[in-house]
């Protein structure tokens, strides 16, 4: 399973964002596991990555609908 900084980098990755030398290493080791591979001088998300960020977008589109539905209901 990926830690939160993996999905934040992978996210990252996958809107084209900067991110610092700092997070370099980090993306060796998701290279390594198959989440990202490198193009030149660009990281691109292999099929394993888009699946791991589609994934957790949807598990956090569950949690917000159950806390919508939750708060939703102390409010009647």
């Amino acid at each position: 399973m990926l830690r939160d900084e993996q999905l934040s980098i992978l996210r990252d990755i996958s809107q084209s964002v900067a991110f610092a030398d700092d997070r370099h290493g980090k993306i060796g080791e998701l290279i390594a596991d198959g989440y990202v591979m490198k193009d030149g001088d660009l990281f691109e998300l292999t099929a394993k990555g888009a699946t791991a960020v589609e994934e957790h977008a949807a598990a956090l589109g569950e949690s917000d609908v159950e806390q919508a539905s939750s708060s939703s209901d102390r409010l009647i």
